[in-house]
This record gives C-alpha cells, sequence and structure tokens, in this order.
C-alpha cells in the first residue's frame, strides 16, 4: 500500500491552491486503484459564490477531485522524478446524489478500467460517511510538451 501527502501530491501533478482539491492519497495500487481523501472546509474560495448563505461544494470542483485523483492510477514508484501531467478528455455519466458541504470528508475511489502510458480510464465514486455523493466515468490523455 503506497500513501501519499500533500507534498508528494504536489510534486507529482501541476494544479496548485485553490483548483488543487485532494489532500492526501490513503491507498494507491498503481494501475488498479487510487483512494483520496479531501477535506472540505468553509474556507474554500467556491464557497463565497456558491451559495453565499447555503454553501454547497460545486460539481465540477467534485468531478476536478475525482480527476485528480485518478491521474495517480499511471504513478509508477519505481520512478524518481515523474510528473502526472494529464488532461481530461471525456466524462460520461456524471451523477450527484446528494449536496456537498463544509466539514465534510470526501473519500474519491477511482478503478482503473484501462491504463497505458499515455491514457487513462478509469471508473471513480465519492463517498462522504460511506454514502455515495458522485460517480462516474473518466478518460484522460497525457499533455505533450
Amino acid at each position: 500500500m503506497i500513501t501519499l501527502d500533500i507534498n508528494q501530491i504536489k510534486d507529482l501533478i501541476p494544479q496548485r491552491y485553490p483548483i488543487l482539491l485532494i489532500d492526501k492519497i490513503i491507498d494507491l495500487e498503481p494501475g488498479k486503484r487510487v483512494i483520496a481523501i479531501k477535506n472540505v472546509s468553509i474556507n474554500e474560495p467556491f464557497f463565497e459564490g456558491h451559495f453565499p448563505n447555503e454553501p454547497i461544494m460545486p460539481g465540477t470542483s467534485i468531478i476536478e477531485a475525482m480527476a485528480q485523483t485518478s491521474i495517480f492510477l499511471v504513478y509508477k514508484p519505481e520512478k524518481k522524478e515523474q510528473k502526472l501531467n494529464f488532461y481530461l478528455g471525456v466524462v460520461k455519466d456524471a451523477r450527484f446524489f446528494k449536496i456537498v458541504l463544509p466539514g465534510d470528508e470526501l473519500k474519491i475511489v477511482s478503478e482503473a478500467v484501462r491504463v497505458t502510458e499515455d491514457n487513462v480510464y478509469a471508473k471513480v465514486k465519492v463517498t462522504v460517511k460511506d454514502e455515495t455523493i458522485s460517480e462516474g466515468e473518466f478518460v484522460f490523455v497525457r499533455r505533450k510538451m
């Protein structure tokens, strides 16, 4: 089992505050499955406008957290220098079942359907206290420099 803290995550993916939306990876099986945690705080910048008197985490931010988690499916622990630079290519059958509020802890589970050097196809599920919040299928494409 591989775990990664926020500093290790920042070493691997290009996203930074305020769009870095995962706090830690608690279980990683490269090419198979990754589980990340996002602690939702009232200090998140999106709560100022979504919505001022009823703060709810936007669905687009939940999708971004799902995407950031999924990219770690291509992580190679034996490779010292690596950057996980991928673009979101497809969001399929994304569904939202419950709202996310400040104080919630998102558990994001991404399972590989197919992983290559340049593509990731994953099924992702988000839960809060074992209740499904969102799920969907994603395709990612490596960013070419």
